[in-house]
């Protein structure tokens, strides 16, 4: 969860507002990240004003809709194209995040922005999202997970019939050590 919230994908409709010279004007459709749809409507205003000679006092929106991942119970692999602005320039990246749901894979992104790069959630532009397979991740670390037999051993556990079972012994403190090597 980043430091605004967590993060949510919408869809945004909207176009310039009608005129005696226009009645029907072109609608252009954005998808973008945000945690609630106000910041949604603010960003495709600022994006679009960018492409286009628009602004939010000369259009209207037409909808703004919440888009939620069908299935969010297996471990995909997103890969992530963006820009950012850091204090020496502006910079485009790919990244390549492991997660169930693509809003939450942009939700990690903006954590790790953070965390390694100093960049702002302001600062962050996503450009392009695409679910990849597992044998077309480019980058070391999401292609360690994404093999047919991996495994996470647990090394140093404690044992439950030793130490904190209620049901085993009546005892809530012991004086011996855990032993967390079960090997």
């Amino acid at each position: 969860m980043t430091v605004c919230g967590k993060m949510r994908r919408f869809q945004v409709v909207g176009r310039k507002a009608p005129t005696d010279e226009a009645p029907n004007p072109e609608a252009y459709r954005m998808i973008i990240f945000a945690t609630c749809p106000t910041i949604a409507k603010s960003k495709f205003w600022y994006y679009l004003h960018q492409f286009r000679k628009m602004k939010k006092t000369t259009g209207e929106i037409l909808d703004c809709v919440e888009l939620v991942d069908k299935n969010s119970r297996t471990v995909k692999n997103y890969g992530i194209w963006l820009r950012y602005d850091s204090r020496s320039g502006t910079h485009n990246m790919y990244r390549e995040i492991r997660d169930t749901t693509l809003t939450g894979a942009v939700s990690k992104l903006y954590d790790e922005m953070a965390g390694r790069h100093r960049a702002r959630p302001r600062s962050i532009q996503i450009i392009r999202t695409a679910e990849l397979k597992a044998s077309e991740l480019i980058r070391t670390n999401p292609m360690q997970f994404a093999q047919a037999g991996v495994k996470f051993p647990l090394p140093h556990r404690v044992a439950s019939a030793k130490r904190g079972a209620k049901a085993l012994s009546e005892k809530t403190f012991t004086t011996v050590r855990p032993t967390t090597y079960l090997g």
